[in-house]
């Protein structure tokens, strides 16, 4: 088999496309003829040892895959050879093929390409369980979105108006704007890359110019950094500010804001929600599914890359020009 690995702490150059020995399913897992591979921005962090889990090195990145089962370990029971899944893995996805625990597989809709499924459950299995679970949106909400273009966000987008929400798109430049219109999106904003305190006062202010002052119902900050502290200022009384990633820094918040607005700064921890509420799990992405085979959601790819180059993929991601998803292809 053939996998791109991270040999040495460092960015995308440092990867290595090698031919490795294909590895044996043990008891409980499953051998994947990976079709495709979802890029996402831990992928970024995990090879510069940034992410909270540091697998052993060498090892491929690539959390999100798509594929057929090839083989089966000792009592697999839940999948057979020739099935077609998704799985989430952590890493080992910029290969061609992966090993994943049997439990953890989704089996997918004959008709969906694998290049969907690969960049499909990550990015709306989090923001489902953001504004279903965590900030029980409900029909008649303002949403924003902070970080509106990139995988989370846009899903977010489709999500949000699946629920009869208000959705407001912000992010950094018109073109992302313009395709966060595509994606439904019924305002946009612009902010600046660098928000100065001025910046972050005009920020605010371009929230309730839209939404009106007594502010948004539900922030989704998938951006952190300057831009986390304006977005809760411009919170309705019992908003919610939903938590979910900080690629722009780790915001440090005046928790007087929190009292004064009677509002919930809440965290989104998809990942670790899927294994202590498996049956919740299951039931959204049964919802999931549903509203993809009715058209409601439907990733947006952006770029696609064959293995050979996916550190391209990897770097478009670590510089924040992705649109949508991203998706390694393996065929």
């Amino acid at each position: 088999m053939k996998a791109l690995l991270s040999t040495a702490v460092g960015g995308p150059e440092s990867l290595e496309l090698k031919e490795i020995e294909t590895p044996a399913p043990g008891k409980g897992q499953v051998l994947i003829r990976t079709r495709a591979s979802g890029v996402n921005f831990p992928d970024t962090l995990m090879i510069r040892d940034l992410y909270q889990f540091k697998p052993e090195r060498p090892f491929a990145p690539g959390g999100e895959i798509a594929g057929t089962v090839e083989t089966v370990g000792e009592g697999v029971t839940n999948v057979a050879p020739g099935d077609r899944v998704l799985a989430l893995t952590g890493h080992g996805g910029f290969a061609t093929h992966t090993i994943a625990e049997a439990a953890r597989l989704i089996k997918i809709p004959d008709d969906m390409p694998f290049e969907d499924a690969a960049c499909f459950i990550f990015t709306y299995g989090t923001s489902h369980h953001a504004l279903k679970d965590r900030a029980h949106i409900k029909a008649g909400d303002s949403l924003l979105i902070l970080g509106a273009a990139g995988g989370v966000g846009a899903a977010a987008i489709e999500l949000g108006k699946a629920a009869g929400a208000k959705v407001i798109a912000a992010v950094s430049s018109q073109e992302k704007a313009d395709f966060c219109k595509e994606l439904g999106a019924d305002e946009t904003i612009v902010y600046d890359r660098a928000l100065e305190k001025e910046g972050q006062k005009a920020f605010s202010a371009q929230i309730k110019d839209i939404v009106g002052k007594d502010g948004v119902d539900i922030v989704y900050d998938a951006v952190g950094g300057a831009y986390a502290e304006p977005a809760i200022r411009a919170l309705a009384w019992e908003g919610r500010f939903l938590v979910v990633g900080f690629p722009a820094g780790i915001p440090k918040i005046p928790l007087n804001l929190a009292l004064l607005k009677g509002c919930q700064i809440v965290g989104v921890f998809w990942g670790d929600s899927t294994r202590r509420d498996p049956k919740g799990h299951a039931e959204n992405v049964a919802e999931l599914f549903d509203m993809y085979s009715k058209g409601k959601i439907k990733p947006r790819i952006s770029a696609s890359f064959p293995l050979e180059k996916a550190a391209d993929a990897l770097t478009m991601m670590q510089d924040r020009k992705v649109m949508g998803k991203v998706v390694v292809t393996t065929d």
